[in-house]
């Protein structure tokens, strides 16, 4: 009876075995056509351009065309949404910026769930902001924008690239830190926000590296303080604003890759390798140097926690800036 059993059981077994067998051998076969990766910025942004530098080494790596595809708008949220409701397979990828953290808190209602609907890969890089102002303010120094700030207070204005953006966040924590008043106006991207404090019309703004490293040596922007933990490889004479006076301003601007959420671990943890070993070569290296990017790396696992993590930090920064959900 017992041998009826077992043999009217094994075709059983046989399908199921037979039913898992084809995911893992295509999970192990991965890539075995093209791959996505969605930029949800503009062509050109410093989150383009690290997605572009790794989507290149991860191209050779895999032996597979890998496509970057800008699908900017509304903080990065469109781009996201595309990547949240792609099917899991690792063809679909999202290279967001940490403003993916921030969105949570200043949109009141998202097309996605920023933890359920994506998986981490790992981070690619940090890089700092850098507090630029105008030479014809005649301020050549952290320590004299904060006097003038606070003998006049609520007369001077900053830019960012928009509200809720990096640069704005970079701006908050160091006007709440520093305890000065000063008014945000926001723009529509950095080049737009660039034009202004060069013109003088708006005093200073926290910009990321790449955009205005050409300004800043031609003399047409005055580097204060870089707004990240640490001083900045391409501008290494900055001071960060912490050593320049105002501790606990730091704000750490990241760039990383994610998949949809139920996208098979294997396939997760090949991709986490693959980048990482790119960020190991001379070429990405050399890439990243040039926009003043440093290689920032985690195991998926840590990179799903750093991201709850930062979701709670921005969500802290954003109620005690009073910047109120769009």
């Amino acid at each position: 009876m017992n041998f009826v059993r077992a043999a009217a059981l094994a075709p059983v077994s046989c399908l199921i075995a037979l039913a898992h067998a084809p995911a893992g051998a295509q999970d192990a076969a991965y890539p075995t056509k093209p791959i996505r990766v969605i930029v949800p910025f503009t062509a050109g942004s410093t989150t383009d351009i690290i997605a572009r530098a790794i989507s290149d080494k991860l191209g050779a790596s895999l032996g597979q065309t890998v496509v970057v595809e800008n699908r900017a708008g509304a903080g990065g949220t469109i781009g996201a949404a595309q990547v949240a409701q792609a099917a899991p397979d690792g063809y679909t990828i999202l290279i967001h910026s940490s403003s993916h953290t921030v969105n949570p808190s200043t949109f009141a209602k998202l097309p996605f769930d920023t933890v359920k609907d994506f998986a981490g890969v790992t981070p690619i890089s940090t890089l700092p902001n850098v507090l630029v102002i105008a030479p014809s303010k005649n301020i050549k120094s952290l320590s004299q924008l904060l006097s003038a700030a606070r003998s006049r207070p609520g007369s001077l204005n900053y830019a960012s690239s928009g509200t809720g953006s990096a640069t704005h966040l970079n701006a908050e924590r160091f006007r709440l830190q520093a305890k000065i008043d000063a008014t945000h106006i926001p723009f529509k991207g950095s080049p737009e926000a660039v034009s202004e404090v060069i013109s003088g019309r708006v005093d200073y703004y926290f910009s990321p590296v790449a955009p205005v490293i050409g300004q800043i040596k031609e003399g047409h922007l005055v580097p204060l303080a870089v707004g990240s933990p640490r001083r900045s490889s391409i501008l290494p004479e900055v001071p960060t604003t912490a050593e320049a006076g105002v501790p606990g301003s730091e704000f750490n601007f990241w760039i990383g890759m994610m998949v949809p959420s139920k996208t098979p671990r294997p396939i997760v943890n090949k991709l986490q390798a693959e980048v990482a070993k790119a960020l190991a070569t001379e070429e990405v290296k050399t890439r990243f140097a040039a926009v003043g990017a440093d290689a920032f790396v985690l195991t998926p696992e840590k990179f799903d926690a750093y991201i709850k993590d930062e979701i709670e930090s921005n969500a802290q920064l954003v109620k005690a800036a009073g910047i109120e959900p769009m």
